[in-house]
């Protein structure tokens, strides 16, 4: 049996009907993401500052090209690493990274096995830096950190799953830190699940504090959460650095 791929009209020579389909994708939004990552300068900042503790003397897919390719299967709701089988030749995707093809999922499992302190470390400066972007083009009169938790839910024995009584179902508890204004992640860190909401939540929000004293000083400074972050320490963190920290 014979495919018919191209036919010239008879009637008109300049019409010609293709069964080829083309490269297709329903991903062209990505497009437009890509030229805000691009005047943000977030794809030069991850080549100059992120690079995980790698043994491998040479890797074809770098791992600021892997970052990046994570951002932009998010913004396409590909959440899981193992989309990227199904992505490789995507032509949008192949387009805003620069790449005949992406990275596979075995690539991208082997890039977050190697994540570690160094690369949280990175995450962190990383953030700060376009925090100083951002503020340079409008500098806000004043921030609400909105500090809270959620569930990770877990389905195995992964390192720090556990039964978190106030979800009532096993998973991790990160701690979590939002503009409270304009709804921007400013801080997460990953936590075991039976982790109680406010533990350790004044060493979260140390660094946030200082980094915003020391570089945006006229910024004044709210913090809000519920009763489950009443504690002392977190207080008397807000009221050394002139936060305040409003009851819910």
């Amino acid at each position: 049996m014979h495919s018919l791929k191209e036919i010239q009209l008879k009637c008109n020579k300049q019409f010609i009907v293709d069964f080829d389909g083309g490269k297709l994708s329903s991903d062209g939004g990505l497009l437009l993401i890509r030229e805000f990552l691009h005047t943000l300068g977030i794809e030069s900042l991850l080549k100059s500052c992120f690079k995980t503790n790698d043994t491998a003397l040479f890797r074809i897919h770098k791992d600021n090209e892997n970052l990046l390719q994570m951002i932009y299967q998010i913004f396409g709701t590909y959440y899981e690493d193992n989309c990227a089988d199904d992505l490789r030749c995507d032509p949008v995707l192949s387009a805003v990274l620069g790449k005949e093809a992406l990275a596979s999922q075995p690539t991208l499992s082997s890039f977050f096995n190697r994540m570690d302190d160094d690369t949280l470390r990175q995450f962190d400066s990383i953030m700060q830096q376009l925090r100083q972007k951002v503020y340079s083009i409008k500098m806000p009169e004043f921030v609400l950190f909105d500090i809270d938790t959620t569930l990770l839910p877990t389905y195995g024995k992964q390192e720090g799953e556990g039964f978190n009584y106030h979800y009532q179902a096993h998973g991790c508890h990160p701690l979590l830190c939002y503009g409270g204004l304009t709804g921007d992640l400013i801080r997460t860190q990953l936590r075991d699940g039976t982790d109680y909401c406010s533990k350790e939540a004044a060493a979260f929000m140390e660094p946030i504090i200082t980094e915003y004293r020391k570089n945006y000083p006229d910024i004044q400074l709210y913090a809000r959460g519920d009763s489950g972050f009443a504690a002392p320490e977190l207080y008397d963190l807000f009221e050394d650095n002139d936060a305040n920290m409003p009851s819910v």
